[in-house]
């Protein structure tokens, strides 16, 4: 079972809820969509941070894996 975060918002944080809430989402909803968002722009920040390590590799001077 997941635990119990606390949440206390600011008065800033407030309106950015406010604004994001679609429909009949809940504070809730808003959050979790958030934190979807967050982990999907992490992955997106680690699949650059590969592209730019990887950028110089030729996959062609491998020796073929078959």
């Amino acid at each position: 079972m997941a635990a119990t975060i606390t949440f206390r918002p600011n008065v800033d944080d407030e309106r950015i809820i406010d604004r994001a809430r679609h429909d009949d989402e809940t504070t809730t909803d808003v959050l979790r969509r958030a934190l979807r968002l967050l982990d999907r722009q992490e992955w997106i920040a680690q699949a650059q941070a590969d592209a730019a390590r990887l950028r110089d590799e030729d996959i062609n001077d491998e020796p073929e894996a078959w």
